[in-house]
């Protein structure tokens, strides 16, 4: 089930030949460097901490951490995952830990996980099949508004896979490198954030779908 009107956004990537002189230029601690890496990935890695930790200014300071790791770094990194992927994974990883101070219990999306579990998934109860509905349904500040509620109430384990599969536009393998899990997993996982989505918006969709034209 994909859900229209929350299209993969493009993820922001370089040709292979921009970003390897923007990473050579990183190394060399070029500001302009610096400046132009932030202006391509900031917004992405904003959009990840904010659904994370669900606090504007801690999401700010998420993106702060975030550069100022990877600048320093920068001479350490390999190059095999592409630069915004790495970014990616430097901010999930630093909301993490913020996460892990507020919460002591807080068990991590990186849990171990295998296609086997999905056996013992509980089947939504209600699904709404999507096709029923114009697609100018879709793009209303509404319905906009109740999946931003929903994809907020999605199981901590499915809600980043969510976002940088379907929001951020990434990969499944790219998703995988950036959450340290196997390609299956992301798999699976997205999955049941697509069932659990569809069964929490069946009833708003249903109810659309019956109003008087």
């Amino acid at each position: 089930m994909a859900i229209d009107f929350l299209a993969p956004q493009a993820a922001s990537t370089l040709d292979g030949g921009d970003e390897s002189d923007l990473i050579r230029r990183l190394r060399q601690g070029d500001k302009h460097a610096c400046a132009e890496c932030i202006d391509r990935h900031s917004a992405g890695v904003y959009r990840l901490a904010l659904r994370m930790v669900s606090d504007p200014h801690e999401a700010e300071d998420i993106v702060q951490e975030t550069f100022l790791s990877a600048f320093k770094a920068i001479a350490s990194f390999e190059g095999r995952a592409g630069l915004g992927t790495w970014l990616y994974r430097i901010a999930y990883n630093t909301a993490l830990m913020r996460l892990r101070k507020k919460q002591p219990l807080y068990v991590p999306i990186d849990t171990p996980t295998t296609p086997d579990e999905e056996e013992n998934f509980t089947a939504p109860v209600q699904l709404f099949d999507w096709c029923c509905l114009p697609e100018e349904d879709f793009q209303t500040r509404e319905a906009r508004t109740e999946l931003e509620r929903a994809i907020s109430e999605l199981p901590e384990t499915l809600r980043t896979v969510f976002v940088l599969r379907e929001l951020e536009g990434l990969s499944t393998e790219e998703t995988a490198q950036v959450l340290n899990v196997s390609v299956s997993n992301v798999k699976v996982r997205l999955h049941r954030a697509r069932l659990w989505l569809r069964e929490r918006l069946a009833g708003y969709f249903t109810e659309l779908v019956q109003q008087p034209a």
